[in-house]
């Protein structure tokens, strides 16, 4: 009887939910069956409010008289729940009343500016970056916003591209794990519950690989590395539930992203069979003219819509092409269709055809924007995304005998710069905490803090330097606040020159020629070269852009408040002639093992081969130990699993945090293998003396790749285990065979 009860509920279950589908089915062919082709159309082209205005001046007059036609579906750069509110009555007035979706690009935070994603990455914590996704959903839900364009989920390996600050770094593994974090935060409970946004994967695909890092520049590479590198993050974020997904600026192998219909198509539509809406990056559709795919903007709209890219932003040229060229039967019936159900069906899902109003709603916009948790939870997050990079003799952290303590720097009293690019600009920075203040906050009862700025970012001004000298002369430790301001990374943002701006190390230079403790404090969006001030400084922290709670954090780690256990989530070169440089590349037939003898080597004559700091490095006020590796099985069959097991043990003498990382390599297989590949990771918080074990499994999907045939599999052979603190520290070793 049990379990007739239980199948009759379980048919119920499956009945209702298909009930459901078929309600959301029928309400969207019976709308699209009212609509006229220019509706239809309109569902499709995306335009942006005025971001510098706000309130009615955020969109022109004749934007709204499009909207009340029914001629637009979407904007971005229009936030508020008044604002979105008023914009929604004026949809309401369409013969249709279909609403609008609103659109911005949440890229960390809104109202609380959380640290930038390169950073958040550095905390390998998927917990504390979904929370992060969460706060920025919460409060940009609670001002009208329906829908991110974000996470960016671009694989980036070089440093000169300035979008390096919106991704997680150069790792597929890590990269696909954050994405799939950053797409719950966002989503949340699920697309609908007014505390959370749509997502967007973006940019599909292998933006991240522009040639010479230069912005919006073509990608050419190979079907092998677009499949094992750059596809995985965006399948990862699918997996998660992630909405819609945005088109990519560059080229990919001679055809633009924009409308490239393997991408679109054959990839996203039928291999991963995705159902949610695919826009196009701004402009990017009528870029496909100079791209020199398209002769023509009407060109471009009929390659973009049979590539399978739904929504127009900001290109007009759907507005202006697309019902001729159904008109035509360039276009099918069935291609626009499809295109506008996708938008429909996802303004479905969001209850805005119940209530179009629901995310704008100004009580719980002032409740969420202004709630202390979030900025709480900011500086927490920040504290786990700075990097120690170097601690000689035990420089940091701080004590109360250093009485006297000299901050220089152009970075010191800044607090626009704590933000970061791509953050939402508001009327003032007064939510911002400096460096300066964070410190003022933080030291203890009868320490001074002597400042001198020194010299500003990107200058050859040294007027600055004497008084710089004359303060630092004067303390016990110089805090030397460096990097670049936040107009040097983001978008359109690439630089040939990645080292510490302007004159900044010379006067680095002359503090430390004091010979007093220097610590550097380093600030950017992406690595930086600094090779003196590596060698030569006492202590550094790599800090990015942190966000609101920026000054309170870093003043928090350089007290030992907060131990830190942030790790590189990028490769930081030597040198810009080093780049591309990451971790899991490929060995050659004549590699270099001693960088230090000039041989028919794979190697630099002038230049180790080796970064100034590996993926996966990072310091911690305290030390770790690792030991007794064990393995289940010295073999496996693919259809097996592997337990794998090491002791980490806590050597120091504080309570610290530590990231262990494993890793593989396949020693030969049918097509060549990287020297090692991140395959999992976990945190472990240890008091000092303690030691915990820390288990991974090692399955058939572990050790896959795709052959020489470009098919998904494990093959027999010998793997190696790596386990360790960074890619270049694996003091833990050993191999098995796949039989």
């Amino acid at each position: 009887m049990k379990k007739i009860l239980l199948f009759l509920f379980s048919t119920l279950l499956i009945n209702m939910a298909s009930a459901q589908k078929l309600s959301e089915d029928m309400f969207i062919e019976n709308l699209l069956k009212q609509m006229t082709l220019e509706e239809k159309v309109g569902q499709l082209n995306q335009y942006s409010g005025n971001w510098k205005a706000t309130g009615p001046n955020k969109v022109s007059a004749n934007n709204v008289q499009e909207i009340e036609k029914g001629h637009i579906g979407s904007m971005l750069n229009v936030f508020g729940a008044d604002v979105t509110r008023a914009l929604q009555e004026h949809a309401m007035k369409s013969r249709l009343k279909i609403p609008l979706l609103f659109a911005q690009d949440v890229i960390h935070g809104f109202r609380v500016t959380l640290p930038v994603p390169l950073a958040e990455a550095a905390s390998w914590d998927l917990t504390a970056i979904e929370k992060s996704a969460r706060i920025a959903a919460t409060e940009a839900s609670a001002a009208g916003i329906h829908w991110t364009f974000a996470p960016m989920v671009d694989i980036a390996r070089d440093p000169r591209w300035g979008r390096v600050v919106e991704g997680a770094g150069e790792d597929t593994y890590l990269g696909s794990q954050i994405a799939k974090a950053r797409v719950k935060g966002f989503q949340g409970e699920g697309i609908g519950h007014t505390n959370s946004v749509v997502a967007c994967a973006k940019h599909f695909a292998a933006y991240g690989a522009a040639m010479a890092g230069r912005d919006y520049n073509t990608v050419d590479i190979s079907r092998r590395s677009l499949w094992e590198t750059y596809l995985p993050p965006f399948k990862a974020a699918l997996d998660a539930g992630v909405g819609t997904f945005m088109t990519s600026f560059n080229d990919l192998n001679g055809i633009p992203s924009t409308g490239n219909r393997y991408l679109l198509h054959d990839i996203l539509r039928d291999k991963w069979h995705f159902k949610g809406v695919v826009v196009s990056d701004w402009g990017a559709i009528r870029e496909l003219v100079p791209h020199g795919l398209c002769k023509d903007d009407k060109d471009a709209a009929l390659k973009a819509i049979n590539a399978g890219c739904d929504i127009d932003m900001e290109s007009n040229c759907y507005n202006r092409y697309l019902a001729d060229l159904v008109k035509a039967k360039a276009v099918s019936e069935e291609t626009l269709d499809n295109a506008v159900r996708n938008v429909l069906r996802l303004k479905y899902k969001l209850g805005l055809f119940d209530d179009p109003f629901k995310f704008s709603n100004a009580e719980r916009e002032k409740r969420e924007l202004a709630n202390p948790d979030h900025k709480k939870s900011a500086k927490e997050i920040a504290e786990k995304s700075i990097v120690l990079l170097k601690n000689d003799h035990e420089t940091l952290p701080l004590s109360a005998k250093q009485k006297n303590i000299a901050l220089i720097g152009p970075l010191v009293k800044s607090k626009a710069d704590m933000k970061g690019p791509w953050a939402i600009q508001w009327d003032t920075d007064d939510d911002l905490i400096s460096f300066y203040e964070g410190m003022e906050a933080r030291i203890p009862q009868k320490t001074s803090l002597l400042y001198a700025k020194g010299c500003d970012i990107n200058t050859t001004d040294k007027s600055g330097f004497d008084e710089a000298v004359e303060t630092a002369a004067k303390a016990d430790i110089t805090i030397m606040v460096m990097g670049e301001s936040f107009e040097m990374s983001g978008e359109a943002r690439s630089k040939t020159d990645i080292s510490l701006p302007g004159v900044q190390e010379e006067l680095i230079k002359k503090i430390k020629s004091l010979g007093k403790p220097v610590v550097v404090v380093l600030m950017a969006g992406r690595p930086m070269t600094f090779s003196w001030t590596a060698e030569h400084a006492d202590a550094i922290l790599y800090t990015w852009w942190l966000g609101s709670e920026a000054g309170n954090a870093i003043a928090n780690v350089l007290y030992g408040d907060y131990n830190p256990s942030g790790k590189l989530p990028i490769t930081f070169p030597r040198s810009v002639g080093q780049i591309p440089i990451f971790y899991n590349a490929k060995n050659t037939g004549r590699p270099t093992p001693d960088e230090n003898k000039i041989s028919y080597g794979s190697a630099y004559i002038d230049s180790p081969n080796s970064p100034q700091y590996a993926f996966g490095y990072g310091l911690s006020y305290t030390s770790f130990k690792y030991s007794d590796l064990k393995l289940s099985s010295n073999q496996m069959l693919p259809s097996e699993t592997l337990r794998v097991s090491c002791v980490i043990s806590n050597t120091g003498k504080k309570k610290g945090e530590e990231t262990v990382q494993l890793y593989i390599r396949d020693m030969y297989a049918s097509a060549t293998r990287p020297v090692k590949e991140l395959k999992g990771f976990q945190k472990v918080d240890l008091a000092p003396g303690q030691s915990t074990t820390v288990n991974f499994i090692i399955d058939k999907e572990t050790l896959s790749f795709y052959n020489q045939d470009m098919k998904w599999g494990v093959e027999p052979g010998t793997f190696k285990i790596m386990i360790g603190g960074a890619s270049n520290n694996t003091p833990l070793e050993a191999q098995f065979d796949v039989i």
